[in-house]
């Protein structure tokens, strides 16, 4: 993770968060703990909980506790009370700064109200359905501090959806499954960055692939790109492997179920285990539900048809797999490190909201990451600087 190390190496020389409390709810992984050794290199204090039970570590959270002194608490496997237990934990701290994957700080922190809100600076959110969330609270006019939107930053947008989740998804599914993705059909819904990665690599892979959206930009985008775009129900019935990037609840539901042929394979590569409405299709496995693989759970209808769910719903390409790939993490982490810098060193400098991450942390990384592989480019001449900064 060579963009990482450069920051942490500065933070090291500079000290910019000498002092500072950060409570991080992330994935518990050995990229999770590079960012969490940058920033205590930079003089934070760092407590760390886990986004997801399944993607949990254990022995990177030991390693943690053990030879850092960072607070963990996240265990493989945890329950959801086990879970809120921890969240409510860190905010207790009374964190200075919060690193969220679904915004579980900042929203615990503002529903336990003024005491967990006096002393935060601020925070950033790592995924779509965080912001979402955030966004529906700053509409409110509840969201008491500003939180900077890493999911949406041009180089998170273009490494960790595009090519992380494209990449790691299909990873999770083959390696839960073992499944020959060449000759099937594929059905992605949602067709953001993340669902638009997904598409590009299972098309690389021999699937044919046919894409669902609500948003007619994002369904034109994969139109023109070459996919077929249809309604969910239409694409119910076609389908070998389904996968949700939505970030949104009951994607697919028992109408979708209904439809599915024999054997189809169901995987979520959204956020929380809610894209798939599993209440529904554990009713309607009226012969019941047995596992069949390690990370695959068989219902079988009424009519005898089978649908196999991967990794209990959950982020499969975490749940089945070893999520994005660490030179994709190098990038989301380090725009993660200089932007709790931005919060700390100019904390007047965003009111409470959701706000962009700033272009200079943008490009910076950019430079970073492209150095990293060396990679040079080229500079505007002054001729070319002042004819894009002139009118005439």
């Amino acid at each position: 993770m060579p963009v990482l190390e450069a920051v942490g190496r500065r933070f090291e020389a500079q000290r910019p968060l000498q002092g500072v409390r950060i409570a991080a709810c992330l994935h518990v992984t050995a990229e999770t703990a590079n960012l969490v050794r940058a920033l205590i290199a930079g003089g934070a204090s760092a407590a760390l909980c886990s986004a997801n039970p399944l993607s949990t570590q254990d022995d990177v959270a030991a390693a943690l506790v053990l030879d850092h002194g960072v607070e963990v608490r996240a265990l493989r496997g945890e329950g959801p009370q086990t879970y809120a237990g921890h969240v409510r934990s860190l905010v207790a701290g009374a964190p200075q700064v919060t690193l969220d994957d679904g915004a579980d700080l900042v929203i615990t922190a503002h529903e336990i109200g003024a005491r967990a809100l006096r002393g935060l600076i601020g925070g950033t959110e790592e995924t779509t359905t965080g912001l979402v969330r955030l966004r529906r609270l700053q509409q409110q006019g509840e969201l008491r501090c500003p939180v900077l939107a890493v999911n949406e930053a041009r180089t998170e947008r273009a490494l960790n959806d595009r090519h992380g989740t494209g990449q790691s998804a299909l990873d999770g599914i083959v390696r839960a499954s073992n499944v020959l993705l060449a000759g099937h059909t594929v059905v992605v819904i949602g067709y953001g960055w993340a669902g638009l990665g997904v598409a590009e690599r299972a098309r690389g892979a021999g699937a044919a692939v046919i894409v669902c959206e609500v948003n007619p930009l994002r369904a034109l985008e994969a139109r023109m790109a070459g996919y077929e775009v249809m309604p969910a129900l239409e694409a119910a019935p076609r389908g070998d492997v389904f996968i949700t990037v939505t970030g949104s609840r009951r994607v697919l539901r028992g109408e979708h179920f209904e439809r599915m042929k024999d054997g189809a394979l169901l995987a979520n590569a959204g956020h929380f285990d809610v894209e798939l409405d599993l209440t529904e299709l554990r009713a309607l496995a009226a012969q019941g539900v047995r596992a069949v693989r390690p990370l695959v759970t068989q219902y079988q209808l009424g009519d005898g048809r089978r649908l196999n769910l991967l990794a209990q719903g959950r982020v499969v390409n975490l749940a089945a797999a070893d999520g994005h790939p660490a030179a994709v993490m190098d990038v989301s982490f380090a725009l993660q490190a200089l932007c709790v810098e931005a919060l700390v060193r100019d904390p007047g400098a965003f009111g409470p909201g959701v706000h962009p991450v700033p272009e200079r942390i943008d490009s910076e990384v950019g430079r970073l990451k492209l150095a990293a592989l060396g990679v040079r480019i080229d500079e505007p001449t002054p001729e070319q600087s002042d004819y894009r900064e002139s009118w005439g």
